[in-house]
């Protein structure tokens, strides 16, 4: 046992490759004992099925200082089969860092892939990342940035969005309400206590019916009330979607069509392509963060430049060609129609990438229509 506060891994212990798999040091061992390091290709495959590739920066990152060339789609690239990764060096300079590698990439391509599959769901409305409290807090930082490549529009990590240059932001909890035990008096407090800038919007929904406490918000703030949050669970009786247009309804009549209505509590895809007519925004949690890891996996296919790989895998390094968003996978060397997807992004153990946010994601939302078009997402 050792004196560290909480049950996480360190950068170093990462960093040194011991956040791995017992069996990669073993082999290494016994590489060491028979004085032999083969040169191998090494390749991480995605599953069939449309993968937001995430989680690149931090594997790279990883394979830095270490003597490998790196080859991969730029981070926010939607893939789909075939090698998503290729790392071309002596074994043991990497051997260990499998399971990390891994680890990086899977985990926050699923986060990325679901919140994709959310953006697509809402269209032009707004959607915000409400979900960390679902994960270890130490993974604030990735599960946001994933779900901001995926296509979500704000998030709520206070600390998640410092490490990755993004202002959190939110509205209220129902604590707020129930502590000061009036939601007249929470609104207030609310508009009264933070600066101009934070907007104003109201949760409805904690001790009345959400029409009534949304009416009670914009009496109390008139014009400067933004918009107002319906977090309805599922043991309230009635039609979230009939809720919603009864809110939309009192609020117009009243003068207050600019205000928006936000949705969140269980929201995933399914009842955002239900509710979208009616909701201005959502905030999404469990379905985006509870994303299941992208079941990738990573092969030797080649050995001291004879492919060579294990049943089920085809061996020789590969490369993949992209033609609109048909995908050819060929032996490196070979030409296919399209352009190339797997570029250099760590030279001898240089990073020769750069990783922006932004960029990726704009290739999730520009890839959105393409991947619509060919029955990715359910379109109902």
């Amino acid at each position: 046992m050792d004196d560290r506060t909480y049950d996480l891994l360190t950068p170093a212990e990462i960093d040194s490759g011991r956040a791995t798999a017992a069996y990669f040091l073993r082999t290494e061992e016994i590489l060491d004992h028979l004085d032999e390091d083969p040169h191998v290709v090494a390749e991480i495959s995605t599953p069939e099925g449309w993968t937001v590739l995430a989680g690149l920066k931090d594997a790279v990152r990883l394979m830095e200082g270490h003597p490998v060339d790196v080859h991969a789609p730029p981070e926010g690239t939607v893939v789909s089969g075939g090698p998503a990764l290729r790392i071309e060096g002596l074994y043991r300079s990497f051997a260990r860092y499998e399971s990390p590698l891994l680890g990086f990439l899977a985990h926050a391509s699923g986060i990325a892939t679901a919140a994709m599959e959310v953006r697509a769901a809402a269209r032009d409305r707004t959607v915000l990342s409400f979900g960390t409290r679902r994960q270890h807090p130490a993974l604030g930082a990735m599960v946001e940035r994933s779900a901001l490549i995926g296509g979500v529009d704000g998030i709520g990590n206070v600390a998640g969005g410092e490490a990755i240059g993004i202002e959190a932001g939110g509205t209220m909890p129902h604590a707020l309400v129930v502590c000061l035990g009036d939601a007249e008096r929470a609104f207030r407090a609310y508009d009264e206590a933070l600066e101009e800038r934070v907007p104003r919007t109201m949760l409805v929904d904690t001790f009345c019916d959400e029409t009534v406490e949304a009416v009670t918000a914009a009496e109390a703030l008139g014009e400067d009330l933004d918009g107002v949050r319906l977090d309805t669970t599922a043991s309230r009786r009635g039609d979230l979607h009939d809720i919603v247009e009864e809110v939309r309804w009192e609020l117009d009549r009243r003068g207050h069509e600019g205000v928006e209505i936000l949705v969140s509590g269980g929201i995933d895809a399914a009842e955002v392509r239900r509710l979208r007519d009616a909701a201005d925004g959502f905030g999404v949690g469990g379905a985006i963060a509870n994303a299941d890891p992208i079941d990738l996996s990573m092969n030797l296919v080649e050995v001291d430049g004879e492919a060579r790989a294990k049943r089920g895998v085809k061996s020789g390094a590969k490369q993949v060609y992209r033609d609109g968003f048909d995908d050819s996978v060929v032996p490196v060397g070979e030409d296919a129609p399209g352009e190339p997807l797997l570029d250099p992004v760590v030279e001898d153990g240089e990073v020769t990438a750069e990783f922006s946010l932004d960029a990726a994601r704009e290739r999730v939302r520009e890839s959105i229509p393409d991947l619509r078009e060919r029955g990715a997402f359910e379109t109902a």
